[in-house]
């Protein structure tokens, strides 16, 4: 399509010699070592005008074009800075709001193509595909949090309960209308504040042209999604939630990016952020490119923009998504479709060496914030120190305990004693990593259905074998991840295009789930047993763990304090179990502080309203002992009394 060009347009060559560029910032860029490229790359304004500079080392030429030029290449070029490969320019007349793109012609057979800014920190709504020039200054009110709070929410030995959630599908505005990043944040601020959350993970927020990706097919690194506002929009919402004492951790993605025309791939005509090689380069499950993790300059971007996020937006966290797609060259490849790394194996060393430089970088700049590894495999030594051979992140998704876990509940429970260690086989990996319990939303797509819908049984033992599962993670060693709408049954499967089914909480047996879940996050963040040795072995005690015929697991938390202590128990058949005898470890009084059955949760109302009193009965390898009523299908969280 021909665009005409205004007469007021005119050639314009850059009117003043500005650079935001030194010779120490072009070497760190080359070498992999600059790591605040945002305030380098991208459209800057600064007194007088819009800067421009932009990565295309196999350019002939750069020219911007945008609604300021009529679109018309050679009215605003850019030159080259030395033989870094980076192209700049400066323009008094391109303003704030201002849409744009870049013209590029490569010297590689005269290809020529518009591209997106892939430091650009807005972006027009897709389906539109510009650029858009913008600021990001914000008055900030979450001193507090930065100062104290996010190092008090963050800690290893500290509650993380965390409460995934897509920004779209959350909740929505009538005729299904999205809300922006203002609407959400008191909304939403209330809701994890009532419920009890300590953290929100975002699905990832950077601009993806494909809505039914969720954000993992990214094209904007730098940008929240125009979709839902601003960057100071979404500041706001990070700004509210920081304000009620909720830390925020986004999902992202350096493990593959969209193929889009206008974005990363083919940036100059050649292949500058994917390997040329698509036994490298690109990823058969997702269609998409993979980052050439071996290049210095997409070492400086990647860790620019984690930095990004932490920097300038106050995010907590980031939980970097398909770990283990990165780590082996073979993953999801058959043989003879990838490319052994130099000692013939199939470990991806440069992805491995990227990183623990991510890492090493993240908690150099922000020590109180947490990286987090979506790892599905036995990769030895993902969250532990760089300097001790591990990747260097703080925590690991726990995938084997999801899949084994929901796997274990979905059999009938006549036939869950055959399949026992299900449940008992994690004990013997639990502290080879600090991991998280996630029940995730890849959990409840794809025809999997939702959690309340993969259980066995009648409605009531849905809903108790739901309770059940979430008392059973919040009871084992690890932080804890729940996606949305689990928390209060949502019976279809997660749907993108719409809203969680909120109506359902006028049904008692919903409303009774959602309360039962935010009773766990209470009792959690306010027993020390629970938390305080999640990582380490000192922290758990198998009382039984064998009672396969009645499925049945005992087992005790400790905290530091000797004094600690709760004891869990748990009843995985329908069938109520009276005078259950179970060993404790003291002499006293035990109270039972949580049961799954109550009436106020949904349950049948049967377990030990009266204190327990120990009795000099060894069981179970204990001192001491107790009859219990064990309620079906439910679990219960007795606690020692000083």
């Amino acid at each position: 399509m021909t665009r005409s060009v205004p007469k007021k347009f005119r050639k314009n060559e850059m009117t003043s010699p500005v650079s935001l560029f030194t010779n120490d910032d072009l070497h760190l860029f080359n070498e992999g070592n600059h790591f605040h490229l945002y305030e380098k790359l991208g459209a800057r304004r600064i007194e007088g005008g819009t800067y421009f500079s932009v990565w295309a080392p196999n350019a002939k030429e750069v020219h911007v074009v945008g609604d300021f030029n009529g679109w018309e290449k050679g009215l605003h070029p850019l030159k080259p800075i030395q033989e870094s490969g980076i192209w700049e320019g400066f323009f008094p007349e391109v303003e704030k709001s201002d849409i744009y793109k870049y013209n590029i012609q490569s010297h590689q057979n005269g290809y020529q193509v518009e591209k997106a800014d892939p430091f650009a920190v807005l972006c027009e709504t897709p389906p539109k595909t510009g650029s858009i020039v913008w600021d990001l200054d914000y008055s900030w009110n979450d001193q507090n949090w930065v100062e104290k709070g996010r190092e008090e929410h963050n800690l290893l030995n500290g509650p993380v309960s965390i409460y995934e959630m897509h920004l779209g599908s959350w909740m929505r505005k009538s005729e299904n209308a999205l809300l922006t990043y203002r609407e959400l944040a008191p909304l939403l601020a209330k809701y994890l504040k009532e419920m009890e959350f300590t953290h929100v993970e975002f699905l990832p927020v950077m601009e993806h042209p494909f809505y039914g990706s969720w954000g993992y097919q990214c094209t904007g690194y730098f940008a929240p999604s125009s979709r839902y506002g601003t960057p100071q929009d979404f500041m706001f919402l990070v700004d509210t939630l920081h304000q009620n004492n909720i830390g925020v951790i986004l999902d992202w993605v350096p493990s593959h990016f969209a193929t889009d025309e206008f974005a990363l791939g083919n940036f100059d005509g050649t292949h500058v952020y994917e390997h040329a090689d698509d036994k490298q380069g690109f990823h058969p499950d997702w269609g998409s490119y993979i980052f050439n993790y071996g290049r210095n300059e997409i070492s400086s971007f990647l860790i620019s923009n984690a930095l990004y996020w932490l920097d300038v937006f106050h995010i907590d966290g980031l939980r970097v998504d398909a770990v283990a797609s990165m780590l082996y060259l073979d993953y999801s490849r058959k043989e003879g479709e990838w490319v052994p790394n130099v000692n013939g194996g199939r470990e991806n060393l440069e992805a491995i060496g990227f990183l623990r430089k991510l890492n090493e970088q993240v908690y150099k700049s922000h020590p109180h914030t947490q990286m987090m590894a979506e790892e599905s495999t036995d990769w030895p030594m993902v969250s532990k120190p760089t300097y001790s051979g591990g990747l260097g992140f703080g925590m690991k998704w726990d995938m084997g305990w999801m899949h084994d876990t929901l796997k274990y509940l979905e059999n009938d429970p006549v036939h869950r004693k055959f399949h026992h260690d299900q449940l008992t086989f994690r004990m013997l990996y639990a502290y080879h990593e600090n991991f998280i319990l996630p029940l995730s939303h890849d959990e409840v797509v794809h025809g999997k259905g939702s959690l309340l819908s993969r259980m066995p049984g009648d409605d009531w033992q849905k809903f108790a074998n739901v309770r059940l599962l979430f008392g059973y993670m919040f009871a084992q060693p690890g932080k804890k991840l729940l996606f949305m709408g689990g928390e209060f049954g949502q019976w279809v499967e997660w749907n993108h295009d719409q809203s969680l089914d909120w109506h359902l909480l006028e049904y008692p047996s919903h409303k009774g789930l959602q309360a039962w879940l935010k009773n766990l996050n209470r009792l959690y963040v306010n027993e020390p047993s629970l938390h305080e040795n999640e990582f380490s072995p000192e922290g758990f005690e198998w009382i039984d763990g064998s009672d396969s015929q009645q499925c049945i697991l005992i087992f005790m938390r400790k905290g530091i304090s000797p004094d600690d202590k709760i004891v869990v128990a748990l009843n995985f058949t329908p069938v109520l179990r009276v005078d259950y005898r179970v060993g404790l470890p003291c002499e006293g009084t035990w109270k039972e502080l949580l049961n799954s059955d109550a009436g106020e949760f949904g349950g049948g109302g049967n377990g030990n309203p009266q204190s327990i009193q120990s009795e000099p009965m060894t069981w179970h390898w204990q001192p001491f002992s107790a009859s219990l009523v064990l309620p079906p299908l439910g679990v219960i969280f007795l606690k020692y009394q000083k």
